[in-house]
């Protein structure tokens, strides 16, 4: 290029300097946008046949790699115009920055198309999704990660372009110390909850979807950050709170192991009533019920108090909603059924009265 500006002007033809290199920027700009068109179309072409991650990377990617072979481009064009030492390494420098954030930009976009046609695998929505949703959390709780990586990492990379950063690094580490335990213990609190989140995605004591009791609360685990758990309660109100308490506090985890579960019902008749004709009229009930996952029924007497005994009713269901719904259904229908059929096996206050103060309060009277 330098020998064709010199050309040029050996033959008379004289060009100013900022003319000349806008010459030479719009000749790198057209050659940068044929070569990305001619790449571009060869990639298309190759990954036809490949599977969706590498169709939708090569998609996704079209303008970030355009202006990546741009900046590329008019680097090599600062670098060959007749712009002074100073404005040439200005140009270059910017443009490098400039490269380092696509970079960044495109393992990113590659990040997120990976684990977006990962989890299309998996669904949540499914009878059984103990799999889906250990799948689900571990990969948002390391995107989050990743992200978070991919920001430092390329915020260094800017930083160690400037020669001051990169003279005085190792000095600026030794000195950090103090000032490293200062911020240390100014963000314990995010740093405890960032380490949390890492270790809730390899342990997962809980994970997407799961039902927990917490703090005398039911609910739904809706989303897990980086920092903190969403919980759907039953009445749609969320709970919020922070990853370490998954870690240091006790709590209950409905679907821990799997996402079906025995609800109990709890009822107190009588010692009239038949307990085989109850435990004939549950299984009834749970057979003629879609609720029912066909696994486990059971009536049984756990306890005797002074007027009335205890009988626990067990049916089993697929998930915890409709788990819930079934209690309920059992319940409806049993104290129906006991109504209608044994109204004096229903708890009742008895009182015996004695025949003797009654004849003194009526002598009494007389």
């Amino acid at each position: 290029m330098t020998e064709f500006l010199d050309d040029i002007r050996a033959g008379g033809i004289w060009l100013p300097d900022w003319l000349a290199s806008a010459v030479i920027f719009a000749a790198v700009i057209s050659v940068g946008l044929f070569a990305h068109r001619i790449l571009f179309r060869l990639l298309t072409r190759f990954v036809e046949s490949k599977d969706l991650f590498w169709r939708s990377l090569v998609s996704r990617l079209k303008r970030v790699v355009r202006l990546a072979m741009l900046a590329a481009a008019l680097s090599f064009g600062a670098t060959v115009s007749p712009l002074t030492e100073y404005q040439s390494a200005t140009v270059r420098h910017f443009l490098l920055i400039f490269f380092i954030i696509l970079v960044a930009w495109m393992a990113k976009t590659a990040k997120h198309i990976w684990m977006t046609v990962y989890l299309r695998q998996f669904k949540l929505d499914a009878e059984d999704n103990l799999l889906a949703r250990k799948h689900v959390t571990q990969t948002r709780i390391m995107e989050r990660v990743i992200n978070l990586l991919i920001v430092v990492i390329a915020i260094s990379a800017c930083m160690m372009t400037f020669d001051a950063v990169r003279q005085y690094g190792v000095s600026l580490l030794a000195s950090a110390g103090v000032a490293g335990i200062v911020v240390g213990l100014a963000l314990q609190p995010v740093l405890k909850n960032l380490f949390a989140g890492i270790q809730l995605a390899i342990t997962q004591p809980i994970r997407i979807d799961d039902a927990l009791l917490v703090e005398g609360e039911w609910g739904r685990v809706e989303e897990i950050t980086s920092t903190y758990v969403v919980l759907q309660l039953w009445d749609w109100r969320r709970l919020i709170l922070p990853l370490s308490y998954f870690i240091e506090n006790p709590f209950q985890n409905w679907t821990r192991e799997s996402s079906a579960l025995i609800g109990t019902v709890m009822i107190y008749l009588d010692y009239s009533v038949p307990v085989d004709v109850v435990r004939g009229k549950v299984e009834e009930i749970a057979k003629a019920s879609t609720l029912w996952d066909r696994r486990v029924v059971n009536v049984a007497v756990t306890d005797f108090r002074e007027t009335v005994m205890e009988i626990r009713v067990l049916v089993s269901a697929s998930n915890s909603n409709r788990t819930f719904d079934l209690r309920c259904e059992v319940r409806e229908k049993l104290i129906d059924f006991i109504r209608r059929e044994y109204p004096e096996a229903l708890p009742r206050m008895r009182a015996v009265m004695s025949e003797a103060p009654a004849r003194d309060r009526r002598q009494a009277a007389e």
